[in-house]
């Protein structure tokens, strides 16, 4: 009889949330975890990020008080203290997951899990076996072969504070992480730089998204430079770091007191696999079907470690499955409709196709857009310019996709994604009634611009 019915190597979303479905549904249950439970997203990612975008978008905004009667005064930011809270923050989350694997009665394994075999789990000097195993190692920040890139940070090392606020930043990749972090330098006053090498900050969103986000910036003073391709980090006599690339054949340079290297991420999988396993692996991510299977049965995979959407939601949804699966049951969640949520300011939030990709496959479509210059909620926050977008087919009606960028955007986005998951129509969204004043107005004010493209009374 196995020690387990269930081994998790690795303790973040993708991991704990499958512990804890396992355990629900009656598996005996152990995760194993090297670090701090919470994985990357909880402990240098998603949940620190965005407590210090809260915090810097608190200072900005008592800065800008004038319009609704507010004066605060000088506006002064306690790093210190910034980073101190950032850190209860995530113990307090961190506590909560670790209570919840008591409760339930989930198997915490401190040390490294290795895979010795079908069934059979090393941690440390100790040996487990289980019936299934599911490896949900996560990722690490991506470094390029770039001459002198040591010079900068990554996002790991940026969240755990430098001490001091640098007065210049340069960050390599205008991705989701290089946007969330030239957001949260730009409010604390830091002159930000972007090096991006597509055409476009965040490349794979929708156009109009990335060209307003773009405005937005450059109107708060960041330089966005795209087609950049870097091609050397050196540091200058005055101890400033420079940073080299090539724009249209052109040479340039930008410089900073600090450089971030937010170009991506990549599996973890060091000392995961003993010497006598053989996984099946492309580009270092771990290969696996719609299922989660890997290629030796009985071993699972779940989130950024198979490399395929690298989402925190992504894999605690995977991994869920993969345990519902293993007790006999039928998974809920649709893993198809994925929405993408940016937390800049304002925040960005996108489900299933855009009308560019539509367009691109041969899809026709109809779009329903509403810019919430109009809406009250907008209006009393003298929120930027923002708005919603969504995508049906233009024979059914269906709701195939939205973009939103707006105040609360990603609060708004699941109503969408469940219209997405469940192949509803405008119709039907309409049914709902939306209470005044709200942004989610938009919602509704999107909806019936989309029934009257798709020729609906």
């Amino acid at each position: 009889m196995s020690d387990y019915q269930l081994i998790v190597i690795g303790a973040g979303p993708g991991g704990y949330t499958a512990a804890l479905r396992a355990a629900r549904l009656g598996m005996k249950t152990a995760v194993v975890e090297n670090r701090d439970v919470g994985g990357t997203c909880l402990n240098r990612g998603c949940i620190p990020t965005k407590t210090l975008l809260h915090a810097a978008e608190t200072a900005q905004a008592a800065r800008e008080g004038e319009p609704f009667g507010v004066e605060a005064g000088p506006v002064r930011v306690d790093l210190a203290a910034l980073y101190r809270r950032k850190a209860e923050v995530v113990e307090q989350l961190r506590g909560g997951i670790e209570g919840l694997f008591r409760q339930k009665k989930v198997d915490l394994l401190r040390g490294t899990g290795t895979i010795l075999g079908p069934g059979r789990v090393a941690v440390g000097d100790a040996a487990y076996t289980a019936d299934s195993i599911l490896i949900a190692t996560g990722s690490v920040p991506a470094r390029p072969p770039i001459p002198g890139l040591e010079l900068a940070v990554t996002s790991d090392e940026l969240l755990e504070g430098q001490g001091t606020l640098p007065k210049s930043l340069v960050i390599i990749g205008g991705g989701v992480i290089g946007m969330e972090f030239a957001s949260f330098f730009c409010a604390l006053g830091v002159q930000v730089t972007v090096l991006e090498a597509m055409d476009r900050i965040l490349p794979n969103m929708d156009r109009e998204i990335c060209q307003n986000l773009t405005m937005i910036l450059k109107k708060r003073g960041v330089t966005i430079v795209t087609g950049a391709m870097v091609s050397a980090v050196e540091r200058g006599e005055d101890g400033q770091l420079v940073v080299r690339y090539t724009c249209k054949e052109n040479p340039g340079e930008a410089v900073g007191d600090t450089v971030l290297c937010a170009i991506g991420r990549r599996p973890n999988t060091e000392g995961l696999l003993g010497e006598e396993v053989a996984l099946e692996m492309e580009r270092g991510r771990i290969v696996t079907d719609e299922l989660g299977r890997t290629s030796i049965p009985g071993i699972y995979a779940a989130g950024d470690v198979t490399a395929r959407v690298q989402l925190a939601h992504v894999a605690a949804a995977q991994g869920t499955a993969v345990a519902e699966r293993l007790a006999g049951e039928t998974p809920l969640t649709d893993l198809a409709a994925i929405p993408s949520c940016v937390y800049t300011s304002p925040e960005i939030a996108a489900v299933g196709i855009t009308a560019d990709e539509a367009k691109a496959a041969g899809q026709p479509v109809k779009v329903g857009k509403y810019v919430m210059f109009s809406n009250g909620r907008t209006v009393i926050v003298n929120g930027q310019r923002g708005f919603i977008k969504i995508v049906a087919d233009s024979e059914s009606g269906v709701i195939l996709g939205a973009q939103l960028m707006c105040e609360r955007a990603t609060d708004m986005i699941s109503q969408l994604t469940a219209a997405v998951a469940n192949g509803m129509t405008a119709d039907q969204l309409l049914r709902v009634m939306r209470p005044h004043p709200t942004f989610e107005e938009g919602v509704g004010e999107a909806l019936e611009d989309l029934r009257e493209k798709l020729g609906r009374k």
